[in-house]
């Protein structure tokens, strides 16, 4: 890896290989074959309730040992599954970690927060702010605690830094091990660096990402980080990207993930939530629909994990509800 001189250092935080399982039920609904679905399992990754981030935060949290942080500091939603597993990290490192998230106290109040305080994370409210505000308000929080003595490691959104995304390097080469015959991976594309170590590794003909709106230029937030990881240069043409399943946004549910969520949970009774995986499985159906994923090839959906965040958004937990089957006790 160029540009970090050799191998970086790893803090070990799960046990790998994660899972690749069949999905036939859910592939023939989809109207693929019944072997050409498979699932890749990195909400089994075990630290902090499972999910990408931890592949990310191996290495990040590696270097920031190796520089003697005291404190991790990360940004996200309040719902941000990457502040929760930075939370689940810092207790399995010994570090203190302060999330910096968008919002006020009590917007929410479920989902990942219920982790986070019970990983025993701080949290800094910063309001009303997104992107390079969020990032403004973190640097604030790192300036402040350093002056208290801690020495503050700054974790960018998602962790998706060209450190976190050689996480998903390492991923695309585990897969290549578990399916040499791989077409196509699908993977939600939130802040990027899951999509970037992939397409680092197998090239962008072989990974379809599926937008979710967490970031304004998704196309050259991910042709960026593969360049900075290995120094090969991509166009964000060259990218295999869908932008029809964002919706009204980010944070909202639309009616295509609400119905990918219910197919998977009734096909294969796995869990996916509204705003990362249930996008990724709508822009699946939608890709096999339009013919650009086809019958007879082998298909990956990455199952990035976030099932906390499920519990924490108000809509998708409602429509589950009102989809919940009442029997009468007696007849």
């Amino acid at each position: 890896m160029s540009s970090h001189g050799g191998t970086p250092r790893r803090a070990a935080l799960a046990t790998w290989p994660t899972p690749l399982e069949p999905a036939p039920r859910l592939a023939r609904a989809l109207g693929l074959g019944a072997d050409d679905l498979w699932i890749k399992r990195e909400d089994l990754t075990g630290l902090g309730g499972g999910g990408n981030k931890v592949r990310k935060l191996e290495w990040i949290c590696g270097a920031a040992l190796a520089e003697g942080a005291t404190t991790l500091v990360t940004t996200g939603a309040a719902q941000s599954n990457h502040a929760r597993l930075t939370a689940a990290a810092g207790q399995r490192l010994g570090l203190d970690v302060v999330l910096v998230l968008a919002g006020a106290a009590g917007d929410s109040a479920s989902g990942n927060l219920v982790l986070d305080g019970l990983f025993g994370a701080r949290v800094v409210w910063a309001g009303d702010v997104s992107g390079s505000g969020l990032a403004a308000a973190a640097r604030g929080v790192a300036e402040r605690l350093r002056e208290r003595g801690a020495v503050p490691a700054l974790i960018p959104l998602g962790g998706s830094s060209p450190l976190g995304a050689y996480g998903y390097a390492e991923c695309g080469r585990e897969l290549l091990g578990q399916a040499p015959d791989l077409d196509t991976v699908v993977v939600a594309l939130g802040s990027g660096g899951t999509m970037a170590g992939l397409v680092d590794t197998l090239g962008p003909g072989k990974v379809l990402g599926v937008d979710c709106g967490a970031v304004p230029d998704p196309a050259g937030t991910v042709t960026g980080l593969v360049t900075a990881l290995s120094g090969t240069v991509h166009t964000p043409e060259s990218l295999r990207l869908r932008r029809d399943q964002v919706g009204a946004g980010y944070s909202t549910l639309t009616e295509e993930s609400m119905d990918a969520l219910t197919l998977a949970g009734r096909t294969e009774g796995i869990a996916l939530d509204p705003v990362y995986t249930g996008r990724a499985l709508a822009g699946l159906r939608a890709a096999v629909r339009d013919g650009s994923v086809a019958p007879g090839r082998r298909t990956v959906l990455l199952h990035s994990g976030g099932l906390p965040g499920l519990f924490g958004h108000g809509d998708a937990v409602a429509r589950c509800q009102e989809a919940l089957t009442v029997l009468p006790l007696h007849e």
